[in-house]
């Protein structure tokens, strides 16, 4: 078959079926996320139905999801409002990076992969799925919980993290010198520094610049400029995602209500391919014999994770169910995940066990994650109204 005719014919039924699994995902209730993702896992590499036609624009409007889905988050908050949920949860993000750092790389040294693969399994298990995270809590209706900008701070120092460690990690694995690797970090954070002061000062100018009372302009205008931005954030050796985010935040008032309505429709469509692609990418063969550690990982950090998002909320003064939905909101782990074991297998440093369990584990958490927010407030709220027995929960005076 001509590779057109087969590239559109492969994108046409892969769509048709997007749309099949969100009405199956919204008639049982809960976020269509994990269908997606076996559903590529079942039509990649090693799966039922190998799709190679449609492989290079998956990638590319995969990328596209994540820009459009931290675009649109940004766009609920202020730079003011950032500032603020930053100094009040800078505690939470610290706390974060040790809790899920230190298991990946434990591990690593347990299976013998060194200061690099410790380095590398760190990253992955550190880093929640920023895109994994925004599009759970738009499709359960919590973008205005009070735990929500709580769970927002943590990510965004998450990403902020890794303007640090995405180069630190660069450098190590193509053997740059102390040195070069400063230069990039030092590149890195100016860079995010200076968005977050535009952002900030000139933001007004920002919404009015991209603003404009045609429907049609006002897309052209919005996707041009978050493209653009994610684009030489990502050259500038800081998130694409961080870029969009940043640009999303910097616009305020009607012009990002309107930007919200405009833009919810790419978002939901080329957020689906992201994560398709992302499941027709990995080979199920790989899986197996790595899984029993995968597990062993999900279930630690998923648990850490929780520790996080609760010990963060309550320091915030949110009740017990929010505490706990700010806990499984950080659990999935996505695309940074697998773009830090993508970096670390291509420069041959590590082991290809590792792109193994990387993968297996990605696949578990980006599962997990949004079960887990779909059912922890039932299970909360449930567990709270049981009958107590006499005497539960009253504090023994002290002596």
């Amino acid at each position: 078959m001509d590779p057109l005719a087969l590239t559109l014919v492969e994108l046409g039924a892969v769509v048709f079926c997007l749309g099949l699994l969100a009405r199956l995902a919204g008639r049982i209730g809960m976020s269509p996320i994990p269908f997606y993702l076996l559903g590529g896992l079942a039509f990649g590499a090693g799966g039922i139905i190998k799709l190679d036609g449609m492989k290079e624009f998956a990638h590319l409007s995969g990328e596209i999801g994540v820009i459009l889905l931290l675009l649109m988050l940004g766009l609920e908050y202020t730079a003011r409002e950032l500032f603020t949920g930053l100094r009040r949860s800078w505690q939470a993000g610290v706390l974060d990076l040790v809790l899920n750092f230190v298991p990946g790389a434990a591990l690593a040294l347990l299976l013998g992969w060194g200061g690099v693969g410790a380095m590398v399994m760190g990253g992955v298990t550190y880093i929640s799925s920023s895109g994994i995270a925004a599009k759970v809590m738009t499709d359960l209706g919590r973008l205005g919980n009070r735990e929500t900008p709580v769970v927002l701070s943590i990510l965004v120092f998450e990403d902020l993290a890794m303007a640090v460690y995405l180069p630190i990690l660069t450098a190590t694995l193509a053997g740059v010198s102390f040195l070069g690797g400063l230069t990039a970090v030092g590149i890195a954070l100016a860079v995010v520094t200076l968005v977050l002061m535009v952002a900030l000062r000139h933001g007004h100018r920002v919404s009015k610049a991209v603003h404009s009372e045609n429907s049609e302009v006002f897309l052209l205008n919005l996707l041009g400029a978050a493209l653009l931005v994610a684009g030489v954030a990502s050259a500038m050796q800081v998130s694409a995602a961080v870029g969009a985010f940043m640009l999303g935040i910097a616009i305020s008032g009607a012009t990002a209500h309107n930007a919200t309505r405009i833009l919810e429709p790419l978002r939901d469509l080329f957020a689906a391919i992201f994560f398709v692609a992302f499941g027709l990418n990995t080979d199920p063969t790989s899986i197996p014999p790595v899984l029993g550690w995968a597990l062993v990982l999900a279930i630690v950090t998923a648990a850490t994770k929780m520790l996080t998002g609760i010990w963060a909320a309550k320091r915030a003064g949110i009740a017990r169910p929010g505490r706990f939905r700010a806990g499984a909101a950080l659990i999935a782990r996505g695309e940074f995940s697998i773009v830090i074991a993508g970096l670390a297998v291509a420069s041959g440093v590590v082991p290809a066990d590792l792109a193994a369990l990387a993968t297996a584990y990605v696949l578990i958490m980006a599962v997990l994650g949004p079960l887990a927010a779909r059912y922890v407030e039932p299970v909360v709220k449930a567990f709270a109204a049981r009958p107590q027995r006499p005497n539960e929960g009253v504090v023994p005076a002290r002596g």
